[in-house]
């Protein structure tokens, strides 16, 4: 019997033998592309744009004039259209946005002809304004209303620099005691005062003056924390503390928080002699479903 050997076998002429080097080399996997191969599939830039544009947004088909996306040319609209960008296109050769279109008829409308939204979509437009830096938008929409009363409402909070600080606290309380108790609602105290001194007209002619300037040891008799879960106060402004729970409520609402408040009275801290904070508190009810 003969044996043939591994070795035998290789050793043969050596123009006919392949070495495992050059075995490995003939069924390796292909390499993986590098980038600069990847980037000569995709098509040559800059990219050419018809006349006469359609659009896929989020799955909903517009169709406008090139000029129309370019009208502006500081906005990302012009910037994607402007041929130094690669914009994919759908199944349809639609070039396709990858956002909500809901109101980019309403973007749309405003290149064409300048034309606003209802008051009711005011809000949402304005945010895909922002998204696609249409700055001549923004600054009509900042002119109406809603947001032209927002940016009163707003000069009024920045003059209490922990409002949201506050604002945060109220849900963080609420949502512990709802959890702890089981409840479907919370309560917690709060106060909300625009005067850091009592200024009741008993009191008037008690001090220096009629805006009530008071020395530096005056001032510290008057120092204290109410026993409340949350203070809201001091402020000087004519809006009063019926604006600010206002804008509390409104801003739990906004974040889907129902909340209902009530006057439960004044705190009763002795300051000095005869006089106590009377800082009003108010029980806020926060309901979680």
């Amino acid at each position: 019997m003969v044996v043939v050997t591994g070795q035998n076998k290789v050793s043969g002429n050596p123009d006919d033998a392949m070495s495992s080097s050059d075995a490995e080399d003939e069924f390796q996997e292909p390499a993986t592309p590098t980038a600069s191969q990847a980037g000569q599939a995709l098509p040559l830039l800059p990219q050419q744009f018809p006349e006469v544009v359609p659009l896929n947004v989020g799955g909903m088909f517009f169709t406008t004039r090139l000029s129309t996306l370019r009208r502006y040319e500081d906005t990302m609209l012009a910037a994607m259209f402007s041929g130094r960008h690669y914009i994919p296109t759908d199944a349809e050769g639609r070039y396709f946005i990858d956002r909500d279109g809901t109101y980019f008829g309403d973007i749309l409308n405003f290149l064409r002809s300048g034309d606003l939204p209802p008051r009711e979509r005011v809000r949402s437009v304005y945010k895909e304004a922002q998204y696609y830096s249409i700055g001549p938008l923004l600054d009509n929409l900042e002119d109406i209303q809603p947001l032209k009363g927002e940016k009163v409402r707003q000069a009024f909070l920045g003059l209490m620099p922990y409002y949201k600080d506050h604002l945060e606290r109220i849900i963080e309380i609420a949502k512990l005691r709802a959890m702890q108790r089981k409840a479907r609602f919370a309560k917690l105290k709060v106060c909300v005062f625009k005067e850091e001194m009592p200024i009741t007209p008993y009191e008037c002619p008690h001090f220096n003056s009629l805006r009530f300037e008071r020395s530096e040891s005056e001032a510290k008799l008057f120092e204290h924390h109410c026993e409340v879960d949350v203070s809201f106060g001091p402020w000087e402004a004519v809006a009063d503390v019926y604006d600010l729970l206002h804008c509390i409520v409104s801003d739990l609402a906004a974040r889907g928080i129902a909340a209902d408040h009530q006057c439960i009275g004044v705190c009763d801290k002795h300051l000095v002699n005869h006089y106590y904070c009377k800082r009003p508190i108010y029980e806020f009810k926060i309901t979680w479903w």
